[in-house]
């Protein structure tokens, strides 16, 4: 994909290397992805002011030149603060390196993940960022692994964050980011200024790209506060599981209530491995041979006939009986993975029988179906001062229930020799894998390095140009001549102390009893002021109500008790507690289909604001809340959720700052949890139970008229999300779906949460969908 032809000025509380006379050592091969190592840093600069945080290393640039060639760049790029630098070396191995772009990271900044790609025959990682405004301003990077591309992810995050603190500190801060924000990519690369810095301590990992070990960073500084809730998810979990067997160190449960289905158990292994999730993740999709015969009895012969996109592939596979089985013929098999990152670090694969044309039943052998199965992966210690990364592996598979009941009562030696069982060995298998090679465990282990004042101090400063600073979305066309790329740079220098304190936010989730709901809609909605009667019948949009449980088609509002959320000691403890009833209540649904997805829809002529919002009945109505789920199919699907206040907003409160803030403030408190009440496991699992900051995961925009605010989610616009819905369509019409939003609490004083609307979608019928266009 083509980059954007600048990355450009910086400003702000940013900290760099100063500039020496030191001679600059050659830098990486270019236009190569044969480097498997990046040196990536962090620096904590610490002030009487609180700490900085700079993250470094290398990636490669992906674009597009001039004349349409595709090109990829090795990279180093590093973030103080709110700004970007792009480097050809490593500046801190070559002092006096003078970047070849700089840039603002802007809160219009989204980063949204490709997963896996080919890259000159090399897997790697890609992410793209773009302005959410203008997204013909973006640009690509990759990194070698998922880890790193992870962490890159959190860093954009954390200097969005930065502008979000910058911008509540007042108008005049705001007014000088709104210049910073003017931004030109069409032209030259800009002039760019140099600023000293001070830096007390230096987390440096790996030894830079010349190694043949690759040892990734650690983007999370020892002084991030990480809090974790207490069962993994942010809805109450539906499967009661129970522990039936322990075989080398692998737990073995199964699901209760479906250990009476005639037509499959649900069991899964769960095991403890000394390494990281991003290392596991990159075993388990490895299709190497050799490295898969190490751990895997089942699957080690697989081969990638097919790419769907960066999240989704195809494989075959073929195993001899003898070492398994009881069979005479030799097997093969196709099942697909579809995988994804959610925003608490935890990987999901989802791993199908399939079939594909181009890998047609194999001569001299059997095609099986290899059982539905998922894997999980997340890590149990984050902070880089725990010794050591600990990651808990979770392997969930149906089982026809004969064979699984003779082995769980009276273990049956038949089952061991079956391809279920040999599925459950994997978590084993990575176990003792991974246990085996030490090198696998310190992937991602750090080394403090305390730095020299002489080396690397000096005084704050902040970037000031006549022309403002450009905002980082790319970018940049890397094509052009590397003679010339720094000789036009500004060196001219403006020293300003700059007095900031960022306070770390830990992005978890708990919990607001039920009990306290009230005393939190007190502080929400004007109790001085009598409730108005909000009468659903009075309100009719193009989907029903319920009737009752068994309704198909339908939707209903449940109360928040299936549903955890942030208490009131949270920033202390990290405990949640089960939801108590919405805040606001839900009046009416539309489900509408469109050619192209639909925005504004509250100022669409069929849309349910236009018919009852103006009537009687809406005219008194202090507030609604408007929802709508852009949804990507074929045809593309709006569902408007249309909620209603029974008195005033509180202004001061916390839905109040979201009602009138502003959208970088939206986006970063817009949370959604979901769960799947009811339905086919392997969706459930896809879809899970943890909470979703939607303004981070997909692009969301915001109309503010009236009496109502009408938020549009794009979930077309992540990669991700598009494979996960698109998952979801696929059964949405025997599924029960429940949704909760809520603000998200940061601060003490805006705890407890509360649960400010829920939604339960009851088997949608998709062709019943109301056509927004005619």
């Amino acid at each position: 994909m083509a980059s954007s032809p600048a990355l450009n000025k910086v400003g702000g509380d940013a900290s760099v290397a100063a500039e020496s006379g030191s001679e600059e050592k050659s830098p990486p091969a270019k236009n190569s992805v044969k480097h498997n190592v990046y040196d990536t840093t962090i620096r904590s600069h610490s002030s009487g002011s609180g700490d900085r945080f700079e993250y470094s290393g290398w990636v490669f640039h992906l674009g597009v030149n001039k004349i349409g060639r595709e090109y990829c760049h090795f990279r180093f790029l590093t973030i103080r603060g709110k700004y970007l630098e792009m480097y050809k070396r490593d500046p801190h191995e070559n002092p006096g390196t003078k970047p070849i772009r700089r840039g603002v990271i802007g809160h219009t900044l989204m980063v949204e993940e490709l997963g896996r790609r080919k890259v000159n025959n090399v897997d790697m990682y890609a992410l793209r960022f773009y302005n959410r405004l203008d997204e013909a301003k973006k640009g690509e990077i990759a990194c070698t692994t998922a880890g790193d591309a992870r962490k890159w992810m959190e860093a954009f995050d954390h200097a969005k964050q930065v502008v979000e603190y910058e911008l509540s500190r007042g108008a005049s801060v705001r007014n000088k980011l709104s210049m910073e924000d003017e931004i030109d990519l069409e032209g030259h690369r800009p002039r760019v200024r140099h600023y000293a810095h001070g830096l007390k301590k230096l987390i440096r990992i790996g030894q830079g790209p010349e190694m043949l070990v690759r040892k990734a960073s650690s983007l999370s500084g020892n002084n991030v506060e990480t809090y974790y809730d207490a069962d993994g998810g942010d809805a109450v979990e539906a499967h009661e599981w129970r522990c039936v067997r322990t075989v080398n160190g692998v737990r073995i449960f199964e699901d209760v209530a479906s250990s009476t289905n005639v037509k499959g158990v649900l069991v899964k292994a769960v095991g403890v491995v000394d390494a990281s999730a991003d290392t596991v993740f990159e075993i388990v999709l490895n299709t190497d041979r050799q490295r898969r015969y190490e751990w895997d009895a089942l699957t080690g012969d697989l081969e990638l006939i097919d790419s769907i996109n960066g999240h989704y592939d195809v494989v075959y596979g073929t195993f001899d009986p003898r070492y398994l089985t009881w069979w005479q013929s030799k097997r093969d098999f196709v099942f697909s993975r579809q995988w994804f990152r959610g925003q608490d670090g935890k990987y999901t694969i989802l791993q199908f029988p399939s079939i594909h044309k181009n890998q047609p039943p194999r001569s001299g052998y059997e095609r099986t179906k290899i059982n539905p199965s998922t894997w999980e992966m997340s890590d149990l210690s984050t902070s880089s001062s725990a010794n050591g990364a600990r990651c808990l592996i979770t392997q969930t598979l149906e089982i026809n229930p004969k064979g699984w009941f003779k082995w769980r009562n009276k273990h049956c030696p038949k089952f061991e020799k079956t391809v279920p069982y040999a599925l459950l060995s994997q978590v084993s298998g990575l176990k003792e894998y991974i246990g085996a090679n030490p090198a696998l465990a310190s992937v991602f282990s750090t080394t403090i390095v305390h730095s020299k004042s002489s080396d690397l101090s000096g005084s704050n400063s902040e970037f000031e140009d006549a022309e403002g600073a450009d905002e980082f979305y790319d970018a940049t066309d890397d094509s052009s001549s590397d003679d010339d790329d720094n000789e036009n740079d500004n060196k001219e220098e403006v020293n300003k102390d700059m007095k900031t304190k960022l306070r770390n936010i830990s992005w978890a989730i708990a919990g607001l009893s039920a009990k306290r709901a009230s005393e939190q809609e007190s502080s929400v909605l004007n109790t001085l002021v009598s409730p108005i009667n909000l009468d659903s019948d009075e309100f009719h949009g193009t989907m029903r109500r319920a009737k009752d449980e068994l309704d198909k088609n339908c939707w209903s509002s449940p109360d928040g008790s299936g549903f955890m959320i942030r208490g009131k000691t949270y920033l202390k403890d990290g405990m949640k507690v089960k939801g108590g009833e919405p805040l606001l209540k839900l009046v009416a649904v539309d489900w509408f289909k469109v050619e192209n997805c639909a925005s504004k829809v509250a100022l669409h002529p069929k849309s349910l604001a236009q018919f009852a919002l103006p009537s009687a009945a809406g005219k008194k109505l202090p507030f609604i809340f408007i929802i709508n789920l852009e949804v990507p199919a074929r045809p593309n699907y709006s569902l408007v959720l249309y909620y209603a206040a029974d008195r005033p907003v509180i202004k001061s409160s916390l839905l109040g700052k979201f009602i009138d803030g502003t959208d970088m403030y939206r986006d970063s408190r817009f949370k959604l949890i979901p769960s799947i009440t009811e339905g086919y496991w392997m969706v459930k699992r896809a879809v899970g139970t943890k909470a979703c900051i939607l303004g981070k995961a997909v692009t969301c925009n915001y109309l503010r008229q009236d009496n109502f605010l009408e938020i549009d989610v794009d979930i077309g616009s992540s990669s991700v999300a598009r494979g996960v819905i698109g998952l979801v369509l696929g059964y949405v019409t025997s599924i029960v779906v429940d949704l909760a939003i809520v603000i998200e609490a940061k601060e003490e004083s805006e705890l407890p949460e509360f649960i400010l609307e829920t939604v339960r979608l009851n088997r949608v019928q998709l062709d019943t969908a109301v056509d927004l266009d005619q």
